[in-house]
């Protein structure tokens, strides 16, 4: 099993936060870092950083005894190493990340219950996989464990016990002879099951093909299901929540005394800026307001063109002219297209299943331009009637 239809959102999680704008070690938001899947040794009275990740998610079945479904999981995470090099006389030195991986596989299902693997990625870590039959679902448990011993410096000393630990600590899950089951969005048999999946420290997700399902990335921050990196990204900026086009053209505007400071600081930082100061301008425009479809909004087969919903006796869809009624006083707009002549543009569901009518408004000028850009109004079913 391979993970590599994984592999670039895996490494944006490995990444996130290693580094932030403007990227100088002597930048405040860079002075206390590794914020993000950090495993850490057990402190005496569990008031540290955590020092496990429990994943549990639900692998539906094919076979009563589950004697085809094999798991394979890969355990990832940076190990901070000081690289000697302080900002100041009062800073800690810079701690560079380095990558550790460690996959196992042919874990079956149907094997005893716990099964214990001593693992080494520069620090001692533990992964105990537990697997149960739930209905007709397995439930599996993965807990990701640190066994370095504690010590009393690291009460004082962060950086110190950052260097017995890692860092964006993630899994990545592969099973064969079976599917995963989303735990955002759960089927009707298996929401119950999957309201009773406890995961601490990790939020596992769908990844890789949307219709196979037999990818998982268990990931130290919040994802949705089946995340992807935008094909216009030029490269990893180390902060997923920014938008590649602002934070390229901050870090553009950088002195070259602060470039100066960053590059110094760390191969993977100074990598970066030369990656931004070579954009040439087609790729900076690239990065620029693209449009992406809204299909896993809607059921299958129905993107947002193609959907309708029945108002009345009457189906509405993209083409279908009718006229606003909006009732809900939801926005200052209503009292202006109260009663105005529209155009349907499609038929969204949103992330609560509710069904919502884009139009665009006939006397309005640019009402083309509108649709070319997908913008739209939205209004409630029962707030348009079908002309």
């Amino acid at each position: 099993m391979t993970f590599v239809a994984a592999q670039q959102v895996a490494d944006a999680v490995l990444y996130e936060g290693y580094a932030l704008y403007p990227y100088r070690p002597s930048a405040a938001k860079n002075r206390f870092r590794w914020q993000f899947g950090v495993l850490a040794p057990r402190s005496p009275k569990d008031d540290g950083e955590p020092w496990f990740a429990q994943t549990e998610c639900l692998i539906e079945c094919d076979d009563a005894r589950g004697m085809d479904h094999v798991l394979s999981v890969c355990v990832r995470g940076l190990r901070p190493e000081s690289t000697g090099l302080g900002v100041d006389t009062q800073s800690p030195a810079w701690l560079e990340g380095t990558p550790h991986a460690i996959e196992l596989s042919g874990i079956r299902l149907a094997a005893p219950a716990e099964q214990i693997f001593e693992l080494d990625l520069g620090v001692r870590v533990l992964l105990i996989v537990e697997a149960s039959r739930v209905d007709s679902f397995f439930k599996v448990r993965l807990r990701l464990e640190n066994s370095e011993e504690w010590s009393p410096v690291f009460a004082d000393n962060r950086d110190a016990m950052l260097r017995r630990s890692l860092v964006g600590a993630h899994l990545l899950l592969a099973i064969e002879g079976g599917a995963f089951v989303s735990l955002l969005d759960p089927p009707q048999s298996a929401a119950r099951a999957a309201a009773d999946c406890e995961n601490r420290h990790t939020w596992p997700v769908l990844v890789g093909d949307r219709g196979r399902r037999d990818l998982m990335l268990s990931s130290p921050i919040v994802l949705y299901d089946f995340p992807a990196v935008a094909k216009e990204s030029q490269g990893d900026l180390c902060d997923a929540a920014e938008i590649d086009e602002i934070l390229s053209l901050r870090i553009l505007t950088m002195t070259d005394e602060e470039k100066a400071e960053a590059r110094a600081a760390d191969p993977r930082v100074r990598a970066l800026l030369d990656r931004v100061e070579a954009l040439t301008p087609d790729a900076l425009a690239a990065l620029h307001g693209t449009m992406r479809s809204a299909d896993f909004f809607n059921p299958p087969g129905a993107a947002p063109e193609r959907a309708f919903v029945m108002i009345g006796e009457r189906r509405v869809e993209r083409g279908s002219h009718v006229t606003l009624r909006p009732n809900r006083r939801a926005d200052a707009m209503d009292m202006f297209l109260r009663d105005q002549a529209a155009t349907v543009a499609g038929v969204y569901r949103d992330v609560d299943d509710r069904v919502y009518v884009a139009v665009t408004v006939d006397i309005d000028p640019a009402a083309m331009l509108h649709d070319s850009f997908g913008r739209f109004f939205y209004f409630d079913p029962a707030e348009v009637e079908p002309a």
